[in-house]
């Protein structure tokens, strides 16, 4: 691929589709794969990187629900513009939050706790 380089390793704990939906995400926010690049097809890709068609097709399917690419039909997948999206959505995700352990009647400090306890759990430290 000209624009993406995605590797997956096979020693790995993080399946294979994650593994492949986190690259793309990430390379998709950091502006290394510009919005509306065709990405290739699940095909392409499945071959390309030694993985199922079944593989590729369920991170893409995560990707565009996360907003993150879209697909036009026969026209293939392209990225979208996820930024501001990614966005509104997690300020929705976080308001949501915010209300629900309210009504359970944790206090602020209980509430940020769990959440770091949460963000600690999915982006470790390096």
């Amino acid at each position: 691929m000209r624009w993406v380089r995605l590797t997956i390793d096979p020693r790995s704990s993080t399946a294979p589709y994650e593994q492949l939906r986190a690259q793309i995400a990430g390379q998709a926010r950091a502006g290394k794969l510009p919005v509306g690049y065709r990405l290739p097809t699940v095909r392409a890709l499945a071959g390309e990187l030694g993985l199922a068609a079944n593989t590729v097709a369920k991170a893409y399917r995560v990707l565009e629900a996360d907003g993150v690419v879209e697909t036009r039909g026969r026209n293939g997948t392209f990225v979208a513009a996820a930024g501001d999206a990614a966005a509104r959505e997690a300020a929705a995700a976080a308001q949501a939050y915010a209300q629900r352990v309210h009504r359970l009647g944790l206090d602020r400090a209980a509430a940020l706790a769990a959440v770091e306890d949460a963000l600690r759990a999915v982006y470790p430290e390096s």
